[in-house]
């Protein structure tokens, strides 16, 4: 799985996660306070749009994850 692959992954994760935490229909609930990490995330996903700079995929290549998209097909040997 490629680092932009898995920021995606985690980002929608966080997501998921904070509104079953923040939502008063859930029975996950705790506090509506929790609705603020889905506006973090979703501003850090916009930034990263716009920029083409995202802190998460920085450290995700540190820590090994390898670069790319996962559209991206490899060249064919010559």
């Amino acid at each position: 799985m490629s680092s932009w692959n898995l920021v995606r992954t985690i980002a929608g994760v966080f997501i998921l996660i904070s509104v079953a935490l923040g939502a008063p229909a859930s029975p996950f609930f705790h506090s509506p306070y929790w609705l603020w990490f889905t506006v973090f995330v979703g501003a850090n996903l916009l930034q990263s749009g716009l920029s083409h700079w995202c802190l998460l995929e920085r450290i995700l290549r540190k820590l090994g994850v390898r670069e790319g998209d996962s559209c991206s097909v490899p060249s064919p040997k010559a």
